[in-house]
């Protein structure tokens, strides 16, 4: 099929920098939108994937699951947008769409295995799937989202994994007006976490394991801060939390903020992937029908969903806008937790 050339940022091998090449985007399809792309969050599974900490990523590879732009071009059979209208691309661009998850527009579950917008498999071009770190992309209409005119473009770009990987498990647990939630880590997802369950009613609590973060958890809307090396502060919250949102990125022992659920509580890990140590301790999870789970982005639906509510509650991400061309450096920034709280790339500076 017809093709146009774009430029794009992307690597062709785990150890090596990000440059600029040239990739490959198909011609509108009948229910094809078109995007040039203004703005591109920075993720921290883009530096996974690029770097193929997770052993799954073919070369060449372009990151970026974040994308907020401008509709170009339309099929002949796209009725959501039209050309000019601002538009948006998470992190899913296809799935089955016949498998039961699919019909409960719950794609990022999709049985017969989702396409990723970076890394996955365009069925068009047979070839993997490039991301946001480039000049356009083409998208079927059923995976592209709207976005809400009031709210600052560049700041809209992380809500499409940040805000609706915490989004999603917060309304499956119904959290709302009285609700007692947790928050552990304020980084790109937590920060979310706690301005979303604001946004829903939430009393909601910051766990950090260093002091010095108070002000800024309090500036997002949280109601309080733990120290969660303080055994005294961590007691004063014993049983409490209804929902435990945990974002930590690595490995770390989830048990202390086990015993501050309360009865029938849930913690939810947003934030790791792997195996848990030191090894979870049952007993607190039988003593009181506590739960330990996980959670992935989010459907479709959903995920306009959350962007239909920030839009009326003006809920976007803090981030720190970047050129293309300074990615190597926000990569190691990222790494030492150096950004708050959200990289996004102005895809502006990709056209020189």
């Amino acid at each position: 099929m017809a093709t146009t050339n774009v430029k794009a940022y992307g690597t062709g091998a785990p150890d090596a920098a990000l440059a600029e090449m040239n990739i490959e985007r198909r011609d509108v399809l009948a229910n094809d939108i078109e995007i040039e792309i203004m703005y591109c969050g920075v993720c921290h599974s883009d530096l996974h994937f690029a770097r193929n900490d997770w052993g799954m990523t073919t070369y060449p590879v372009v990151p970026g699951h974040e994308i907020v732009g401008k509709v170009t071009r339309v099929g002949s059979g796209v009725t959501k947008l039209k050309v000019g209208d601002f538009a948006a691309v998470g992190c899913l661009v296809d799935s089955c769409r016949t498998c039961s998850s699919c019909e409960k527009d719950l794609e990022q579950y999709c049985l017969n295995g989702w396409v990723g917008t970076y890394g996955g498999y365009d069925k068009h071009l047979d070839q993997p799937t490039h991301g946001g770190y480039s000049q356009k992309i083409v998208v079927d209409e059923n995976f592209v989202l709207t976005v809400p005119a009031n709210l600052n473009l560049a700041a809209v770009a992380p809500l499409l994994c940040a805000g609706i990987t915490t989004w999603s498990p917060l309304r499956h647990w119904n959290v709302g007006k009285g609700t007692k939630v947790g928050v552990v880590g304020l980084g790109g997802l937590g920060h979310m976490a706690i301005k979303l369950a604001k946004g829903l009613g939430a009393e909601v609590t910051l766990f950090s394991r260093t002091p010095g973060k108070e002000k800024d958890a309090l500036g997002l809307g949280a109601d309080a801060i733990i120290i969660s090396t303080d055994e005294a502060q961590m007691a004063s919250v014993t049983g409490k939390f209804d929902v435990i949102i945990d974002t930590v990125p690595y490995v770390h022992d989830v048990n202390p903020y086990v015993g501050t659920l309360a009865i029938s509580g849930t913690l939810v890990i947003v934030g790791y992937l792997g195996g848990l140590e030191p090894i979870l301790n049952t007993v607190p999870l039988i003593m009181g029908r506590r739960s330990v789970t996980a959670s992935l982005i989010g459907g479709i639906a959903e995920t306009q969903e959350m962007l239909d509510f920030c839009g009326k509650h003006n809920i976007v991400s803090e981030i720190e806008l970047i050129k293309m061309q300074d990615i190597n450096d926000a990569y190691e920034r990222m790494l030492k937790s150096d950004v708050r709280y959200r990289f996004v790339i102005d895809m502006a500076s990709l056209k020189g």
